[in-house]
């Protein structure tokens, strides 16, 4: 009987840990606002190639506007050009979805029902696309490719802190 009970208090902690963690992820995102300007675009591209330099890491940086239109694209030198459509995937993919592209990769690295998402249309499952948002609203993303995803995220993430300042 004390085994039946444990096992229905790990159960029902399960549970509980799941619900909460999904409330948790279900957050509404910000709302979309005005396209990125091209000079907010090249402060960014600006502050993401700074970061890229600095740690002498060779990448595509591709910049959408908030309706996921192509504004910069810049390929630094001896980036290989298949980073060129996943950087603009995974900027796509930020600006579409309103939300980092890690959310989608720590989710499929959980596995199981979320491995669905790799069938999911226009979305890249790599982290490295961060959306850009300015007084609360997305005004486009940043998509990074040609180093590890982490290290693609810390560049874009650092294009669009440098819209912050």
């Amino acid at each position: 009987m004390d085994k039946v009970k444990l096992a229905a208090l790990i159960l029902a902690a399960s549970v509980l840990f799941a619900v909460s963690a999904v409330s948790a992820q279900q957050a509404a995102p910000p709302p979309y606002g005005a396209p990125i300007t091209l000079e907010q675009a090249k402060k960014a591209m600006a502050g993401a190639e700074a970061e890229a330099r600095k740690n002498s890491w060779n990448v595509v940086i591709a910049i959408v506007d908030s309706g996921g239109n192509l504004v910069m694209l810049q390929r630094m030198d001896n980036t290989q050009f298949g980073s060129i459509d996943v950087a603009k995937g995974k900027a796509h993919t930020a600006v579409a979805f309103r939300r980092p592209t890690k959310a989608f990769q720590d989710l499929i690295a959980q596995g199981g029902v979320n491995l669905r998402l790799l069938k999911l249309e226009g979305a890249s499952p790599l982290e490295g696309g961060v959306p850009v948002i300015q007084d609360g609203k997305i005004v486009g993303a940043i998509g990074v490719s040609g180093v590890t995803s982490q290290q693609d995220a810390q560049i874009a993430t650092a294009g669009a802190d440098a819209l912050a300042k």
